[in-house]
């Protein structure tokens, strides 16, 4: 029995940093797009769709969500991933030329943004030059924000591209999001 205290001791006394999970949190109209973007990327634990931005409380997708951004929080283990990588998905899959909200979705909630934490703006905001560096002749609208808290939306936008395939699809291909990625980004664009 004083083995058995001993073993659960030394497992008690155990960091769990083996079990870490960052979290960063994009906006790039559509939650959908971006939630698809990142769910299936080794190291991405969970994507969730929902609002951010906002001085409003418990905002709904049917209801209001005035002031808030269309977001998706990412939820990663930074020993696969890191932010940088995060990023990098985050631009290929946004136009950060479009001031009024991302490809057919046009409005203040469908504009593009990144909500960093202290530890990620620095990151965030040299990102947002190395586009802006690419692209001398544009002006870059994305936003970098303080993260705010984040409200996840109704249950049946999560996973939205997975429950309705051939919906997402159409609506993707009829907002002509994957032609204008394309356009600006080449063959790093988003498929």
């Amino acid at each position: 029995m004083n083995q058995l205290k001993f073993v659960i001791a030394v497992l008690l006394s155990l960091p769990l940093n083996n079990v870490t999970a960052d979290k960063a949190v994009f906006a790039g109209g559509c939650f959908w797009c971006v939630e698809a973007a990142y769910q299936d990327v080794p190291g991405v634990t969970d994507a969730v769709s929902g609002f951010t931005g906002g001085e409003l409380q418990n905002p709904t997708y049917n209801g209001n969500h005035r002031g808030h951004f269309e977001a998706v929080e990412v939820s990663f283990d930074p020993a696969i991933i890191s932010y940088q990588q995060l990023l990098d998905i985050f631009w290929v899959n946004i136009d950060p030329f479009d001031n009024r909200g991302q490809f057919c979705d046009k409005g203040p909630s469908y504009r593009s943004a990144v909500f960093a934490s202290d530890e990620q703006k620095f990151e965030a905001l040299a990102s947002r030059q190395q586009v802006s560096d690419q692209f001398p002749e544009k002006t870059i609208y994305t936003e970098v924000h303080p993260v705010s808290r984040f409200w996840p939306v109704e249950n049946y936008h999560q996973d939205y591209y997975k429950k309705n395939p051939i919906r997402y699809k159409l609506y993707r291909t009829g907002c002509r999001r994957d032609s204008r990625l394309r356009a600006i980004w080449g063959s790093t664009a988003a498929h």
